[in-house]
């Protein structure tokens, strides 16, 4: 689903060619910092298994799996070395590979964004907030989110201004080694409180009407469920958010005392997406005897490429599940 700028990140180079990926994008992969890849490689020995020539090290699927393996194990609590012991001595087959995104055309404008951001052929304000990310300017960079939210409305302002400048963030984190990772997380946070500054109180509970939003167990990208909360609130539709790693058994009660029309499980890794778990969630029965309802579940995020089955649908963007809610809710 491309509701964050991690979906591209999760898809860009996804596949590994003959060369493998650069430790930059592996973490964005992982959603870790650079720095984080390489002390696990130092500390545990969770380096490419292979080595190629030339300076930069180069991981292949397999040396991915580990790593994804070592991510879920620490988001359970479980200390690094321990985590490292058992990544290790598991042999987990490396992941399908999935299609990249195209490249962007050779026509399209470049601009600098005053630090060297590649932003592309984009919005106007899309400069100005990167700039002021880069700067860390709070104070400009809230207004300019602001402004953006409140002229474009929430939906083209996520897609067509705050995406595409995460994005380009993004790429300038990757290609900088361990630079600017404190824009990454100064711009995340901003992002997220315009968001709760721009949405609505929270609609009243109607019945069959609610949707409840969770990040699946071990995971912790909650950003894109914010812009999904803060859109259907914008709505008037009823919200319940969870936010990140909702264990299974508070998730099963939570649809259990909310009866909600839909539920969305974000998951950003294939390591943290769960089919089985989705399935049981839309078997939930809930209402009266002879009325009894189950919830719709939206398989939100690209770790559930591949993982999908029919009755568990999985929007590709913001727009389409805020629409597949409203089908869901109003139906």
């Amino acid at each position: 689903m491309g509701l964050n700028r991690d979906d591209e990140a999760d898809t860009e180079a996804d596949a590994p060619d003959a060369g493998g990926l650069t430790t930059g994008e592996v973490a964005r992969r992982l959603g870790v910092a650079p720095t984080t890849v390489r002390s696990w490689d130092r500390r545990y020995g969770l380096g490419p298994a292979a080595h190629t020539g030339g300076r930069h090290r180069r991981w292949t699927g397999g040396d991915l799996a580990r790593l994804e393996r070592m991510c879920a194990l620490t988001a359970t609590g479980l200390p690094p070395a321990e985590a490292a012991r058992l990544a290790l001595g598991e042999t987990a087959p490396a992941p399908p590979p999935r299609p990249a995104l195209p490249a962007p055309p050779a026509t399209a404008e470049r601009s600098r964004a005053g630090s060297g951001l590649r932003l592309g052929d984009v919005r106007q304000e899309c400069k100005g907030i990167a700039r002021s990310a880069l700067r860390l300017d709070a104070v400009a960079l809230d207004k300019q989110l602001e402004d953006a939210i409140g002229e474009h409305g929430l939906v083209a302002a996520w897609t067509e201004v705050i995406m595409p400048t995460l994005q380009a963030v993004g790429r300038k984190w990757e290609s900088a080694g361990e630079r600017y990772v404190e824009v990454e997380h100064f711009l995340s946070w901003h992002v997220s409180g315009a968001l709760r500054r721009h949405a609505p109180p929270v609609a009243a509970d109607r019945p069959g009407a609610t949707t409840v939003l969770a990040c699946v167990p071990a995971e912790n990208h909650t950003l894109p469920l914010e812009v999904l909360s803060a859109a259907l609130a914008e709505r008037g539709l009823p919200v319940r958010m969870f936010g990140g790693a909702l264990p299974v058994e508070s998730l099963v009660a939570a649809v259990r005392r909310t009866g909600p029309a839909a539920v969305g499980l974000w998951a950003q890794s294939r390591t943290t997406a769960s089919r089985p778990l989705a399935q049981h969630v839309s078997a939930i029965e809930w209402g009266v005897r002879g009325a009894r309802r189950k919830p719709v579940v939206l398989t939100l995020g690209p770790g559930w490429a591949g993982q999908t089955s029919p009755g568990l649908p999985h929007p590709p963007g913001l727009s389409e599940a805020v629409a597949v809610v409203e089908q869901v809710v109003h139906r």
